[in-house]
């Protein structure tokens, strides 16, 4: 059985076999264009702020803003499935809220609202 690492947030992360971390490395080193960090290469970095122009510097602090929200937010609510239900809703995998939520949005379509 494969370790694997709990994170604080409940995750669990199931950490590569021996064999695997091998081929990872192999595919490291053999990116010419993105090698792997050298303690040399680490001792010498510079944080963004030092090195990029101040104009520059604050353009990619304000790329990382979230733009503006042309979605409209969701809206947090409680709902009541029979068991079978959710158990075959939660059985399609990850999304299945948002499946639902577009089967809803389906259906309003089709229906006209009260």
């Amino acid at each position: 059985m494969q370790e694997t690492i709990k994170t604080r947030s409940g995750r669990v992360i199931i950490m590569p076999t021996p064999e695997e971390e091998i081929q990872i490395n192999a595919g490291i080193a053999a990116d010419p264009d993105n090698p792997e960090w050298t303690d040399e290469d680490v001792a010498h970095a510079r944080p963004a702020a030092e090195f990029f122009s101040p104009e520059v510097f604050a353009q990619l602090c304000a790329m990382r803003q979230r733009g503006p929200k042309d979605k409209p937010l969701k809206v947090p609510t409680t709902i009541r499935f029979d068991a079978d239900v959710l158990a075959v809703l939660k059985a399609s995998g990850k999304g299945w809220q948002t499946r639902v939520n577009a089967a809803m949005r389906d259906w309003l379509s089709t229906h006209s609202a009260v």
